[in-house]
C-alpha cells in the first residue's frame, strides 16, 4: 500500500505553520506602517537637512485640537522637536523648536499642558510658553502648495512662518 501525500501529518503541519507565519508577518507589516504614520515619528538619513510635516491646512486644526506635534529623533537621535501652530491662519504661525530644555535627557521631554497652553518639564516642573520661548528654534515654511516644511540646518533660525509675527515671549518660567 502507498501512503497518500495528502494525508501525511508532517506535510500538513508544515503547510499550516507556513500559513501562520505569513499571516503574522503581514499583520505586523500593516500594523507597523499604520502606527508609524499615526505616531508622527520620522527617521532621517544622514545628510538630510529637513522634513515635510504635511499639508498645513490639515495639520493646523490637529494642533489646535490635540496640541503640537512631537517628532522624535528627527536628526539621527540627536534631538527631538515640537512643531507648533499658533494663530488663526493655517498658513502662518508655525514654529519648530527643541522638545527639551538645554542639557536635559529624554526623560525630561517637555509635556504639552492643553488646559494651560504651555509646556511643562516633568523633571523639575519648569514651564515653557506655547511658542517655545527661548528654546532653540528651526526655520519653518509653508510652500506654495501648502506643504509645511521644517529646516534642521539652523538651530536658532527663523522661528515662525509669519513674517510679521510678534517676537517670542521671554522664555522659561520656573514654578514651584
Amino acid at each position: 500500500m502507498r501512503e497518500s501525500k495528502a494525508s501525511n501529518p508532517r506535510s500538513l503541519a508544515f503547510a499550516i505553520g507556513g500559513l501562520l507565519v505569513a499571516v503574522v508577518l503581514l499583520l505586523g507589516l500593516v500594523f507597523g506602517i499604520s502606527k508609524a504614520t499615526e505616531s508622527g515619528k520620522i527617521e532621517l538619513k544622514p545628510g538630510i537637512t529637513g522634513f515635510a510635516v504635511g499639508n498645513a491646512l490639515v495639520k493646523a486644526p490637529l494642533v489646535e485640537k490635540d496640541g503640537p506635534f512631537l517628532f522624535s529623533d528627527v536628526a539621527n537621535g540627536q534631538r527631538d522637536i515640537f512643531v507648533q501652530h499658533l494663530g488663526a491662519d493655517p498658513k502662518t504661525g508655525w514654529s519648530a523648536f527643541d522638545a527639551r530644555l538645554p542639557g536635559k535627557g529624554r526623560e525630561c521631554t517637555l509635556q504639552w499642558q492643553q488646559d494651560r497652553h504651555e509646556f511643562k518639564d516633568p523633571c523639575d516642573q519648569t514651564t515653557v510658553p506655547a511658542d517655545g520661548g527661548s528654546l532653540p528654534h528651526y526655520p519653518v515654511d509653508v510652500s506654495g502648495d501648502d506643504q509645511l516644511n521644517v529646516d534642521l540646518r539652523s538651530d536658532r533660525g527663523t522661528s515662525t512662518t509669519s513674517p510679521g509675527a510678534p517676537p517670542t515671549t521671554s522664555g522659561i518660567i520656573i514654578t514651584s
